[in-house]
């Protein structure tokens, strides 16, 4: 018999871990209960820097298959007209689509909460498009400062310009009473 059969007795044996012992965890970059400060939503004009990588790769492109076009290569053919058509398309989509986002969350709150005609108390905001063109839109969610609530309002306010695109205010049909003791 070998060592490698048998471990020696000052050797720590290891137990396999069961799964009581795993446990799920976010990294510490991705917790956000400790973090601590306002946060910067990312602008949708991120959006035209492709478009425009896209518009010059169409371009070299064209000008390959130009180059080339009464040599008979095989390297170089009319599928590259085809793909510099569809880069074209998406980085002319990409910048029409890239929408200055100048309403942020807390603007787009302000707006709302004039709009709905009711004291506020909890609200919470969401970005979201809306269109072919992608066009930025906040989704308000606003309920009245009253314990428990009840009004309820639904915004959604244009991210370029800060108008308001929807609404609608109603009666709180939630339930809000303490649950009872069994």
């Amino acid at each position: 018999m070998s060592s490698e059969e048998h471990p020696a007795p000052d050797d720590e044996v290891t137990e396999p871990l069961t799964d009581a012992d795993i446990r799920d965890a976010l990294p510490e970059d991705l917790n956000a209960a400790g973090y601590v400060g306002p946060y910067l939503f990312p602008n949708n004009n991120r959006r035209r820097v492709p478009g425009v990588m896209y518009l010059i790769i169409a371009a070299v492109l064209v000008v390959a298959w130009l180059a080339t076009r009464g040599s008979g290569t095989a390297l170089v053919n009319a599928g590259f007209l085809a793909a510099a058509a569809l880069l074209a398309v998406v980085g002319v989509y990409s910048l029409v689509a890239g929408w200055d986002l100048d309403v942020d969350e807390r603007d787009a709150l302000v707006l709302a909460v004039k709009e709905v005609g009711f004291p506020v108390g909890h609200a919470s905001a969401q970005l979201g498009w809306r269109g072919a063109l992608s066009r930025p839109t906040w989704r308000i969610l606003l309920y009245s400062a009253e314990d428990p609530p009840s009004k309820r309002g639904l915004m959604l306010v244009d991210g370029v310009n800060g108008s308001i695109v929807e609404g609608f205010v109603e009666e709180n049909p939630e339930e809000w009473s303490p649950p009872a003791n069994s």
